[in-house]
């Protein structure tokens, strides 16, 4: 981002850089004699009330929250100032018809187009950038994408307009391309200006911006109610943008059908005024210039449009065409009567080869349905080869269903295919009316699965480029990623998975999936606006396509093959360590975890260990970043792994090593303890109250209710009533029996603290890393060198999951 702003004109704001450091608020204001205070205070003075905008959200009336922002508000001054005008134009004509290659820091190669385009705020009701991103950005059957993903050149590609002003706009396709790809990166720009010509020739389509108006308008009017802040903070902004008419709506519902419009700003999509950026590791060693704030290597070459013109002449001659009209849009919004009052899911159905959760909307009153189908296949994780295998699959399940489903996206009807622990999800949501048809090509597609080489090889190209990536990855999400790998039982390491991938090749593949299938169970969930009957035959139809079918590869399995995942169980008293270099020593960062292991799923427990947390996170924010200062990220929070719960410490830190860390936030803990123990009876009350407040919060739409329901299926929990009896145990908790529980299980030296500390030394402290691996073992700790030996020295929780034979239908 900061090299497109540096190739732009120098005195523009946009070509400034747009992050603060040392340098520019400290050396630079210095060295010209400025007070950088002085000049904050300066810049506050453009803050007057005739340019400020106010939401309040609340319960009470509109009298009630009138009277409370006149008497919170009334002091901000209207000096009125007039508003900061940002000139038009970032890009001069030198900063056109370019192409820069620049080399990035992370594996694999990317690719953006972009032009400069007047802002699309001014046409908000024509929506002419709308209706072209819907074009050029379509992912079915003749769109850009489609072509150069059967070619075996890209990923993804996204199209639409960014800008951060009402001055100036760009309009950007951009593409992950793959090794093939960056090899044709001619033939791609030509096969995008040959489709920007196709849209040119056969004019703008009153069918095609009509059919957006109804996507648009049924988004507007069924959208899901979000949380508080999220609606305040997107309500100020269009406050800001438009008339008071508009202020809840937008720009959400274009509704003025101006083809002239359209055409202006696909005008503006040409080879006179694009800029291409090119980015790949490839580039080593022939680039010839440095951008100075990221030091992004980087050469510019000339694009014109004669060259241009010669790239869409060598373009694929595959047949580009405009989408044809969406069959995902619903006819049928209406909402089913449900007689079922159910307050909980309930088992509708079960069989030796799925069970079936159902709750009915009760409480949204809309056309709208999730379900979510769990398929457990216990060979999916058995060994590295067998996890990255699995996780292909289903990453080429949603490769070979992206062009027939796409359509179902942008009519709201959302699926995902995800792995899991113990197999792969099936999960589907949006409107309920063309949900069937979605799920059943989603069903035949897991049933008659092919290996297509192009794609295997395409997508495991990807897939080896995304581990290798992993050492670029912050030290924090090594430190957690390292901690699962000690904490879970059947978990790989990254090396090992990575090398299982390199080896993996399309033959061995394609005899792994109906082996992984062989044995297989459903866990179904369906909750919405739909009926027990659907519900049950929208199952039995799953079971008789995947199941039932002549050459099926999916067979039944037996309860004792049910797979579950446990967690080691950490000794009382002890200490454990995990020192360990960071992957990429360029990064001067290095981190600490620190875990600390309590109980298992327990309702009176959990209350005591989530009240611990809402007392102690701010607190511990407040000493470990802002009083010393030990790094930007430092936090205090819950973890669950499995149902085992647990405290966990992180920060992230250039200043210290990961030992120093680790050892202020056993001060913090000890410096706490008083803090706990003399914790006055209003406070506990107080926080008490907070914490039964959150957990009555209702939920916000169905998505939040099902997540919820849901999750206490996926772990073996069942406590449907989890919220209601959590809070009548907070009502009568004891502030004793919280002090008694920090005793027991938190404070340093508890009998029951049982603690794992994870410490990546990153670039700027490799000293003390060889100097930490040197030392003694103190009293009381135990150095990890080896995981697996250390895990399988350990005893495991027990699992709160059973099997497919656990629940009776009774």
């Amino acid at each position: 981002m900061q090299l497109q702003k540096h190739l732009a004109s120098k005195d523009h704001p946009y070509h400034k850089f747009s992050t603060g450091n040392w340098e520019t608020l400290e050396t630079k204001p210095k060295e010209r004699g400025l007070d950088i205070r002085n000049e904050l205070l300066k810049f506050y003075e453009n803050y007057s009330a005739n340019l400020m905008h106010l939401v309040v959200y609340g319960k009470e009336s509109l009298d009630c929250i009138q009277s409370l922002v006149e008497r919170l508000f009334s002091d901000i001054k209207n000096t009125e100032q007039r508003s900061l005008k940002c000139p038009s134009r970032p890009l001069s004509r030198e900063h056109l018809q370019l192409l820069v290659k620049a080399i990035p820091i992370s594996e694999g190669d990317y690719l953006k187009i972009t032009w400069p385009v007047t802002p699309s705020i001014h046409f908000y009701k024509e929506g002419p950038c709308r209706y072209l991103s819907h074009l050029i950005g379509h992912e079915g059957e003749g769109s850009i994408f489609h072509i150069i993903k059967e070619l075996g050149w890209a990923m993804n590609l996204m199209a639409g307009e960014g800008s951060d002003s009402t001055q100036y706009s760009f309009f950007s396709i951009s593409m992950r391309l793959t090794d093939a790809g960056h090899e044709h990166m001619e033939d791609i720009v030509g096969l995008v200006f040959k489709y920007l010509l196709l849209l040119k020739e056969s004019g703008i389509h009153g069918w095609i911006f009509d059919e957006l108006v109804v996507i648009n308008e049924m988004e507007f009017h069924y959208q899901d109610k979000v949380h508080p802040i999220s609606y305040v903070t997107n309500t100020v902004s269009t406050m800001r943008l438009f008339p008071p008419e508009e202020w809840l709506v937008g720009a959400s519902l274009p509704s003025k059908y101006a083809p002239n419009r359209i055409k202006m700003v696909l005008d503006e999509l040409s080879a006179e005024s694009v800029r291409i950026l090119w980015e790949s590791k490839k580039f080593k060693g022939s680039t010839d210039s440095v951008e100075p704030w990221y030091s992004t290597a980087y050469s510019v070459e000339n694009v014109t449009p004669s060259m241009i013109q010669q790239w869409i002449q060598n373009a694929p001659t595959e047949k580009l065409h405009i989408p044809k009209p969406n069959i995902f849009i619903p006819k049928d919004l209406s909402l089913k009567e449900m007689h079922e009052k159910d307050r909980f899911p309930e088992i509708l159905r079960k069989t030796p080869l799925s069970r079936l959760w159902y709750k009915p909307d009760m409480l949204f009153s809309s056309p709208k349905v999730n379900i979510v189908i769990d398929f457990h296949c216990p060979l999916a994780s058995h060994s590295p080869e067998a996890v990255i295998s699995t996780s292909l699959f289903v990453d080429l399940l949603e490769d070979y269903l992206n062009a027939y489903a796409y359509d179902a996206q942008i009519a709201g009807l959302f699926y995902s295919i995800y792995l899991t622990s113990a197999g792969f999800q099936v999960s589907v949501g949006g409107y309920n009316d063309k949900m069937r048809i979605l799920l059943d090509a989603i069903m035949k597609h897991i049933s008659n699965f092919e290996v297509k080489p192009n794609r295997f090889y395409a997508l495991k190209e990807t897939a080896v480029k995304d581990y290798q990536n992993f050492k670029f990855s912050q030290p924090y999400r090594q430190a957690s990623h390292y901690l699962s790998l000690i904490l879970e039982d059947k978990k790989w390491p990254l090396v090992e998975k990575l090398e299982a991938l390199s080896k993996l090749e399309s033959d061995s593949f394609a005899k792994f999936i109906p082996h992984l299938l062989s044995k297989t169970f459903l866990e179904c969930y369906i909750h919405g606006n739909i009926k027990p009957d659907e519900a049950i035959s929208i199952v039995q139809e799953i079971e008789d396509t995947i199941f039932n079918t002549p050459n099926s590869m999916l067979k039944s399995m037996s309860p004792s093959q049910y797979l579950i995942k446990r967690v080691i169980m950490l000794e009382n008293e002890l200490k454990c360590y995990y020192q360990i270099e960071g992957l990429h020593q360029k990064n001067e960062n290095s981190s600490v975890v620190q875990y600390i292991q309590v109980h298992l799923d327990d309702a009176l427990s959990n209350i005591k260990l989530q009240l611990f947390s809402l007392v102690a996170s701010q607190p511990a924010f407040n000493q470990l970043r802002t009083v010393e200062q030990l790094g930007y990220i430092a936090s205090l929070s819950l973890r669950s792994d499995y149902g085992v719960q647990a405290l966990e410490v992180v920060i992230q830190s250039t200043v210290k090593d990961p030992s120093h860390l680790d050892a202020r936030v056993d001060e913090f803990f000890k410096m706490f303890e008083s803090k706990i123990h003399e914790l006055s009876d209003k406070d506990f009350k107080r926080n008490v109250k907070s914490l039964i407040d959150s957990k009555l919060e209702k939920f916000k739409n169905l998505w939040e209710e099902s997540a919820f329901y849901w999750g206490e299926i996926e772990a073996g929990t069942l406590k449907f009533d989890r919220v209601e009896s959590e809070v009548a145990l907070l009502r009568e908790l004891k502030k004793e029996e919280f002090i008694d529980f920090f005793d027991q299980y938190i404070r340093v030296g508890a009998p029951q603290r049982k603690t794992i500390s994870v410490q990546v030394f990153g670039g700027e402290h490799i000293i003390e890393f060889k100097k930490a691996i040197a030392e003694a073992d103190p009293p009381k700790t135990y150095r990890i060198t080896d995981i697996f030996g250390f895990k399988r020295s350990r005893p495991l929780y027990r699992s709160l999951k059973g099997g497919p034979g656990r629940i009776t239908m009774d």
